[in-house]
């Protein structure tokens, strides 16, 4: 109601101030305006004249033009929404966003969650100065638990996590992942590395990001807000239940593959 009040007391000044600048062209109209263009006034009524046109005119351009953008931004967006968080360091870097889940119908008008959300975090490494190699990241998904545990560390915790990504098939323990989040000795932020084991390719990368203060409250801050979302609550509080029955798991730009290896922990 009030959103409604205050869009047509808007419109109304857009159509005052228009109606006020066609009819200021008209001498007959409005005795005081015929004063701002009268060629016998004084410098400092012409002074004052031009400011307060200067000042109308501002006025109904801060009125009138947000409508216009308001409305572009209504309209919704056919493509993809990709947002990351990126932490850029001189030997790798860091990328964070949500996972959100996926839904299934069991009835007319109801969903069931199919696949719960996470939050990816995608590694790579330096290649040079600012360049990264991004056929060489790494993926880990932290599951909500996970990211509660990230959200409640303190400046002096650490965390630690370990995945199969494996798990239940013929080629579990080939691929073992672990994320550590340790304090900097000095007290200035914190250490993340991801240590990633394969025995198939017979690799074993270790890649490490330096993260400040500031970029560590960015984060717990993002994974507070990202979480209801990735657990499928924000569909029950008032979501689109339509958009959810779709599914979000083309939203990050990994590789399905790769998202099914790292989805699903708990």
């Amino acid at each position: 109601m009030m959103k409604q009040a205050r869009t047509l007391l808007s419109r109304s000044l857009c159509n005052q101030s228009s109606s006020l600048f066609e009819e200021s062209s008209k001498s007959s109209a409005f005795r005081g305006f015929a004063t701002w263009v009268d060629s016998s006034t004084t410098k400092r009524g012409k002074a004052t004249s031009f400011a307060l046109l200067f000042v109308s005119v501002l006025s109904f351009a801060l009125i009138c033009f947000p409508f216009v953008f308001k409305a572009d931004a209504a309209k919704p967006s056919s493509g993809r929404v990709f947002a990351p968080y990126a932490i850029f360091k001189g030997r790798a870097a860091l990328s964070v966003e949500p996972v959100l889940p996926t839904f299934t119908k069991i009835e007319p008008g109801n969903l069931r969650i199919d696949r719960r959300g996470s939050v990816m975090m995608t590694f790579m490494p330096a290649v040079s100065e600012r360049k990264y190699d991004w056929e060489k990241k790494q993926l880990f998904a932290l599951s909500p638990t996970e990211v509660g545990s990230v959200i409640s560390m303190g400046p002096q915790d650490s965390s630690e996590f370990f995945h199969d990504p494996s798990m239940k098939s013929s080629n579990a323990g080939q691929v073992r992942k672990s994320l550590s989040i340790k304090p900097l000795a000095d007290s200035s932020g914190y250490f993340f590395q991801l240590s990633v084991t394969d025995n198939i390719h017979n690799s074993n990368d270790r890649i490490v990001v330096p993260v400040s203060k500031a970029e560590f409250a960015v984060l717990k801050s993002a994974f507070s807000f990202a979480l209801p979302h990735i657990l499928g609550w924000d569909r029950i509080t008032g979501g689109d239940v339509g958009i959810a029955a779709q599914g979000f798991a083309s939203l990050p730009k990994a590789d399905p593959m790769q998202l099914e290896l790292e989805w699903g922990k708990e």
